[in-house]
């Protein structure tokens, strides 16, 4: 858990996915996709149902195996799960029968640390969530932003090098989602880890991101790569003409055809 160690360079070359179907048929999930995302940035990808984000998001964590390609973490071989990365779902994926405190802690239990130091960086985590005070609490006592923020503190506290998002806030209210894009930016600056995002939002995307890869479905790719310029801290009240004209662009580039969702 030394985060003076930590990189979190992912090199993607060829990187193809291939699903069997019924009656023999396959499916592209993924053509050949080359990518390169440097350590400590925060890139996003974005597109529609069905296009193949979510499939490139599982390879690179070693969930999904591909059918072309390679995947490298730090010039190592993606060859399955990797403890160097952490992953938030949109589902919580709490343990209900651990408190919030519980739940963090669990994390920390392959470390070969002390139970008074797992305790210690379990209550930092939450602090960092802003939960002090909620650390005994369990899941079903708690609001879905606040349980996705136990989420957070859950692998963040394990100083990952890699963290993979897959529309982690997709399920939450409006208002509640700008607060959890506060909090994650927040505690990304802090931490500094490789943030790969999954959304279909693309204010979402352009708020977020450092860079917003944008793909299309049948079968994905990445159709266009754009920088985002805006200074941080960036929120959706201090917008300038830049964030509208990308904007409307990836909106433009998503509604091209063979770009919607089939």
């Amino acid at each position: 858990m030394d985060t003076q160690t930590k990189i979190g360079r992912i090199d993607i070359k060829g990187a193809e996915v291939t699903f069997k179907a019924p009656k023999g048929r396959k499916i592209e999930a993924l053509v050949a996709t080359d990518l390169v995302i440097e350590a400590g940035s925060f890139i996003s990808l974005i597109g529609p149902s069905g296009c193949g984000k979510s499939t490139l998001l599982n390879a690179v964590g070693g969930f999904v195996p591909l059918t072309a390609g390679t995947i490298e973490l730090d010039g190592e071989p993606v060859t399955g799960i990797n403890p160097d990365v952490g992953v938030v779902f949109q589902q919580y994926a709490l343990f209900p029968w651990f408190t919030a405190l519980g739940n963090v802690m669990f994390a920390l239990k392959r470390f070969k640390i002390s139970k008074e130091e797992r305790l210690k960086r379990a209550y930092a985590a939450l602090k960092e969530v802003g939960l002090e005070g909620r650390e005994k609490t369990f899941p079903g006592q708690l609001s879905g932003g606040m349980r996705q923020r136990v989420a957070l503190a859950r692998v963040f506290v394990t100083s990952p090098k890699v963290l993979l998002m897959d529309e982690p806030f997709g399920a939450l209210d409006a208002q509640t989602r700008v607060a959890m894009h506060e909090i994650l930016l927040r505690i990304w600056e802090a931490h500094r880890t490789t943030v790969l995002f999954v959304t279909h939002d693309v204010d979402e995307a352009l708020i977020l991101s450092d860079r917003a890869h944008i793909m299309s479905a049948g079968p994905g790719r990445i159709i266009e790569t754009m920088e985002v310029t805006q200074e941080r801290p960036r929120h959706v009240d201090n917008i300038g003409p830049d964030f509208l004209t990308a904007r409307n662009h990836i909106i433009r580039l998503l509604r091209q055809p063979g770009a919607e969702d089939h």
